[in-house]
């Protein structure tokens, strides 16, 4: 077979040669413009056990375990001691309005000494509070807004059967809520605060209880 460029002339043997270099050797791909195929890419690098590829994602991973754990119960201790607050601070402040409206002798008694016990709590809780960066409220709640109002509207002994009655309801309550955490509280501290002041709120409710039948049988033989 004869090649484009071989013809018959003087340099006969020359242009065989030529041909057949031509035939021997094809040109390269860059003569025609292409290109080498990719190379393989390597493997990527190895990552840690357990740990992803995207730091992003690890963070968020860290975040979510801080947020989750051992959380549960301090957020239990923590709600235990926010109500606690709220609770004593109320007792408080109706104290102090029944020791200046109440009618009864009893009635102003049982108040001052809800003044004291109350406000010696509220500065043991809120020293426990500040210890574990704890904040607390500071103003009553709306339902104890409420009462303060209704109370205040109210004198003689219809202030004092008022005041006496919300004070059974509301020292039942908190020995249910203080007993709980005595009982099942994580935080020592916080447990051994609610442990220590549940004495002395039964105490208050037996004196409450005390006080209440005598406003009755008081009103009842005046009429």
């Amino acid at each position: 077979m004869n090649h484009p460029f071989c013809g018959n002339n003087d340099l006969r043997v020359l242009r065989r040669v030529i041909c057949a270099a031509a035939i021997l050797f094809p040109v390269s791909y860059a003569t025609f413009g292409q290109t080498a195929p990719a190379p393989t890419p390597s493997p990527a690098a190895s990552t840690p056990s357990g740990q992803s590829a995207d730091p992003r994602r690890d963070e968020q991973s860290r975040k979510g375990a801080t947020e989750a754990g051992p959380g549960t119960s301090q957020t239990s201790d923590q709600h235990f001691m926010k109500e606690a607050a709220q609770g004593g601070m109320a007792e408080v402040e109706l104290g102090q309005l029944a020791a200046e409206k109440a009618s009864s002798a009893e009635v102003k008694e049982f108040a001052q000494r809800m003044v004291k016990d109350h406000s010696q709590a509220n500065d043991q809780l809120k020293q426990i509070a500040s210890q574990k960066g704890v904040t607390l409220p500071n103003s009553l709640s709306a339902k104890d807004q409420a009462t303060k109002n209704k109370l205040s509207k109210l004198s003689g002994d219809a202030f004092d059967q008022a005041y006496m009655s919300d004070m059974r309801k509301d020292h039942k309550a908190d020995i249910a809520v203080f007993q709980k955490e005595s009982a099942s509280g994580k935080d020592p501290d916080v447990k051994q605060f609610a442990s220590q002041t549940l004495p002395t709120l039964k105490d208050h409710l037996k004196q409450a209880e005390s006080v209440s039948p005598k406003l009755t049988s008081s009103t009842t033989g005046s009429k």
